[in-house]
């Protein structure tokens, strides 16, 4: 049999960064909702929490972010899978204020792993992607363990008739996998068999960022499907990260003296853009000035 129809397989192609985020080496800012209804630290007004998610959207953007990526943070202590209609419903009223007020790609992640709720959101506000937690394997952490929905998602996005993408961490942060850890296979697991768009990879917790080494084996595992940083980048390490990933998700460096419970610093957001646009540029002209490798015959 013919291998011509294994390139149909993929629901949809992995995530062209270019034509999503208009550059080869995005950089996603996040957006951290205060408190939603049924959360545990609710305030009880919902037109409070929207005013600071426009705020810190608009000031991602004005610094030049090229993404954003909108998620219940605050919501802690998270529920394992499926949230509150409610948690759902203030979602979606956010996403879509936001996507009325800047003209960049719009994520979003329900956490902890309510990839379903994610999806069924970002169809309806037509945002661009998502972050799932985990996609693939089984992770044991402080909401117990969570499995792997794969097989779940991509057919419900199959249902929605929908092309957003899927971007799926590698060994989540907040969390430990069940047996022995191996980096390059779950990165090609995650892309082969969970059919991830894109591959995130974090350190250890919130404000930790991977180490260059294992940047460098995601890179190699994901054979082309981009890999972002996850966690922890800064102007002090993300001259010596960025160079290994396609692109960066980050936060808490960006929040007012880099605590995250801080609204964000429009200076901060702005340094640090413009620092990891000349280290992208710097890996460009590397990358064009290599010769190309002749063709095998």
């Amino acid at each position: 049999m013919s291998g011509a129809w294994l390139g149909t397989l993929r629901v949809v192609d992995a995530v062209n960064l270019i034509a999503t985020f208009k550059t080869k080496n995005p950089i996603i800012g996040v957006v951290h909702l205060a408190p939603l209804p049924t959360s545990p630290r609710w305030g009880g007004s919902l037109k409070t929490v929207i005013e600071r998610a426009e705020q810190e959207a608009t000031a991602l953007a004005a610094g030049g972010v090229d993404g954003l990526i909108i998620e219940n943070f605050f919501d802690a202590p998270f529920t394992k899978q499926q949230v509150d209609p409610a948690v759902v419903s203030a979602m979606t009223l956010i996403v879509d204020r936001i996507k009325n007020l800047v003209v960049l790609p719009i994520g979003l992640n329900v956490l902890r792993n309510d990839a379903h709720s994610a999806l069924a959101i970002a169809a309806c506000v037509n945002a661009q992607f998502i972050r799932v937690n985990v996609l693939t394997g089984v992770m044991a952490t402080d909401q117990g363990i969570i499995e792997g929905q794969a097989h779940e998602l991509l057919r419900y996005r199959r249902e929605l008739g929908s092309e957003v993408k899927i971007l799926a961490d590698v060994l989540v942060k907040h969390a430990r996998p069940l047996g022995t850890p191996n980096l390059t296979t779950a990165v090609q697991d995650t892309i082969e068999r969970g059919l991830a768009d894109g591959v995130i990879l974090s350190g250890w917790a919130t404000g930790s960022p991977p180490s260059f080494e294992d940047l460098e084996l995601a890179v190699a595992a994901a054979k082309g499907t981009p890999v972002f940083i996850g966690s922890g980048a800064d102007l002090d390490n993300i001259g010596r990260l960025l160079p290994a990933a396609d692109g960066v998700i980050v936060a808490s460096s960006l929040k007012r003296h880099g605590k995250i419970t801080e609204p964000v610093d429009p200076i901060r957001v702005s340094q640090f853009v413009e620092t990891a646009r000349q280290i992208n540029d710097q890996k460009a002209k590397i990358d064009n000035s290599l010769p190309s490798l002749p063709l095998s015959t």
